[in-house]
């Protein structure tokens, strides 16, 4: 069986197929008792093979496991080169492909949710703010751990517990604020979008898959409560991921007429519900102090007719609620641990916390809904 495997391989590489994943994916039709992992690691063995026949027959003559090699050198009567295996090495396309094999697989065309019809609806709004999944804090340093799968098990927790709290309402409508620093470093070189070293838990593209499955599973479980409006929120820890990674997410979801995406760019964004005018921003770019006239300004359309107005901002990591004449500003606390760096500046200790709210149409904001770490 192992032959016929490896045969298969070799005429399917043959033919001009050189990914080994595109290369797994014919093959698991013939051979169903593997799992797609196993073809590929097959795959990859046979292709390294092909690739380099002197370096595996130098290795197999001298009794040397190949796949155990790293690096080696070639001494020639001519040349003498440093060459280096790619055993470790990130590869885009690798992870590309099994990116859109994985879309492709688990994009399935939602059934429509039957709703009922609520007499006193209210309207939710979710938002998990500041996660930053690859921060790493020790306890060593700290007083307190925090990694990449706290962050999630955090947020998947806070959204149980709101969930929970919620049911004395009647919601219709969900509105889930995602982004504001759900990525914590940017940069292959483990920083901010500006260049901010940081203290990091993982690869950043373990990380991007990891936020990526928490926000299908967020969305997958909101969309049982009711219809969902995903905003997103650009910001500085990752500016560009963040964006990209709300873009994946939304296509994932292309078949669910249920679930809506605002995915644009604007570092500030509004949305109506009732006579709520709704805001949110990440909360790094204008004053707290303007935001409530660039609401005037920006959402000028809905001023008048929505008499309750409010502003939810992230970025400070703690709670801040002000009003500013008829607009409420509203700051979010964050799931996320301390690091170094705040540790050392003192920057600690509030309340960490995954929050909700919920408004009436008529009456506004009726409830703030906190689950505390």
């Amino acid at each position: 069986m192992n032959h016929k495997i490896l045969n298969r391989i070799h005429e399917l590489y043959n033919s001009g197929i050189t990914s080994k994943s595109k290369i797994a994916k014919k093959l698991q039709p013939e051979f169903p008792h593997l799992s797609f992992d196993a073809l590929r690691f097959k795959a990859q063995r046979l292709i390294k093979k092909i690739s380099n026949p002197a370096f595996y027959d130098e290795c197999k003559r001298i009794g040397i496991d190949p796949e155990t090699v790293s690096h080696y050198w070639y001494k020639g009567k001519h040349y003498s080169i440093h060459a280096k295996t790619d055993k470790n090495e990130f590869k885009y396309e690798d992870f590309k492909e099994d990116f859109i094999s994985e879309i492709s697989k688990w994009s399935p065309k939602y059934p429509a949710v039957a709703r009922d019809k609520y007499k006193d609806p209210h309207c939710l709004v979710f938002s998990p703010a500041d996660i930053h999944i690859g921060k790493l804090c020790s306890s060593f340093e700290t007083g307190e751990e925090y990694n990449q799968q706290i962050a999630v098990q955090r947020v998947k927790d806070g959204l149980e517990g709101i969930l929970k709290k919620s049911q004395g309402f009647d919601i219709d409508k969900v509105i889930f604020i995602a982004g504001n620093d759900i990525l914590h470093i940017d940069t292959p070189r483990r920083t901010t979008t500006s260049g901010t070293p940081q203290d990091t838990d993982g690869m950043w593209y373990d990380n991007f898959v990891m936020a990526k499955r928490l926000l299908v599973d967020i969305i997958e479980t909101l969309v049982g409560v009711a219809d969902v409006e995903v905003h997103f929120n650009p910001s500085n820890h990752d500016y560009m991921s963040g964006f990209m990674l709300f873009d994946a997410v939304s296509s994932w979801f292309r078949n669910c007429k249920q679930v809506t995406f605002n995915g644009n760019m604007a570092h500030r964004k509004y949305t109506v519900y009732g006579k709520n005018l709704i805001g949110m921003t990440h909360m790094d770019g204008a004053k707290q102090t303007d935001l409530p006239l660039l609401m005037a300004h920006e959402a000028a359309a809905h001023w008048a007719s929505c008499p309750h107005r409010y502003v939810y901002g992230h970025h400070i990591h703690h709670k801040v609620s002000k009003d500013y004449m008829s607009v409420c500003l509203e700051t979010l606390r964050s799931p996320s641990g301390t690091d170094g760096w705040h540790h050392k500046k003192g920057y600690q200790f509030a309340p960490k916390a995954v929050e909700a709210f919920v408004h009436h149409k008529e009456y506004g904001q009726v409830a703030r809904l906190t689950h505390l770490f």
